[in-house]
């Protein structure tokens, strides 16, 4: 039995080998044979990029949501506590602090970086001489450093800074930008704006390329102005990525520390009363003394807002298309 299976073995071998030896029809030569992919061999190119994300997004999620049950310090290992860290923090005065702040971030940020890049973006779509040089004036904000853009809008509004020197210079008087709560706040939310123009006008630049050119010029032929023609020809051509703005302008501000960071200082302004949740996270979790189990509630709650951010985005769009 054994020396027969072996000859047919040897049969099929030579058969294939005949076959892929045999001339085409064509005379272009021998025939190859076909190779058969291996069904590992997706997952062999897949394999460095799920790695990346394993290790540096999936194992600190879950490490984070672990650590959020437990009284996990700087340098000791915690115990399991349960919900006690977020039963605290239905009682920490500061946490409100930072979910009013950062709520507040996103009401003052959004519309703003959805409705201002797109008349940027209106302004240089025309191709005039001279229109790649404001394109790469706004858009290097977006490549600058955070830090030093902090550090020259915090030299700007500075008691002492050019801000407040113009409004002295016009009879206006001098405006606490740095040590005023809201004032403070709004500033910070300024800069983000400002930061964000360059980034979302080119997703506007793009979509925008997309929209054909005979609906204004129909538009146009009916009578309708440029204003109108912006509300019932630009918007609804672009409203799908005023959607997806939208979506990453609200993670983005609702999880904002480095701007306020900068311009409040470590302490979050006056009396910490411009303390963000992400500043509270660093001021917390940090330290030879951290919370760390402490600050991953809070990162935790984070997390679940800038998703139900995202959804609540989502449906608003959904519904409008229904």
């Amino acid at each position: 039995m054994k020396s027969t299976t072996a000859s047919q073995a040897a049969a099929d071998l030579a058969g294939a080998d005949a076959e892929r030896k045999e001339p085409r029809p064509d005379g272009r030569g021998p025939r190859r044979g076909i190779r058969r992919q291996l069904p590992t061999s997706p997952w062999l190119f897949a394999a460095p990029g799920l790695a990346i994300v394993g290790i540096f997004i999936l194992y600190p999620f879950l490490s984070t949501l672990n650590n959020a049950f437990t009284d996990k310090r700087t340098l000791i290992e915690g115990d399991y506590v349960g919900f006690a860290n977020f039963q605290e923090l239905w009682h920490d005065e500061m946490f409100w602090i930072g979910l009013r702040n950062s709520t507040l971030y996103v009401l003052g940020v959004v519309p703003a970086l959805v409705v201002l890049p797109l008349l940027l973006a209106l302004l240089v779509q025309k191709h005039i001489p001279g229109i790649t040089f404001f394109r790469s004036a706004f858009y290097t904000p977006v490549v600058a450093s955070i830090v030093v853009v902090g550090l020259i809008w915090v030299w700007m509004l500075d008691e002492r800074g050019l801000v407040n020197a113009l409004l002295e210079a016009v009879g206006v008087g001098k405006a606490g930008f740095l040590s005023d709560q809201w004032l403070l706040l709004l500033s910070a939310m300024t800069v983000t704006v400002w930061k964000g123009l360059g980034y979302y006008m080119i997703i506007y630049l793009a979509a925008l390329a997309n929209v054909p050119r005979e609906l204004h010029e129909a538009a146009a032929v009916d009578g309708a102005g440029a204003v109108r023609r912006f509300f019932s020809v630009t918007v609804p051509a672009v409203r799908s990525t005023m959607v997806l703005v939208a979506a990453l302008s609200s993670v983005a501000a609702f999880k904002v520390f480095s701007e306020v960071y900068l311009m409040a200082g470590p302490t979050g302004g006056p009396a910490g009363e411009d303390t963000t949740l992400v500043m509270l996270v660093q001021r917390v979790g940090t330290g030879l003394t951290g919370r760390v189990g402490y600050a991953s509630a809070i990162s935790v709650v984070v997390f679940v807002v800038t998703v139900a951010l995202m959804l609540l985005v989502l449906r608003a769009d959904r519904k409008e298309d229904a």
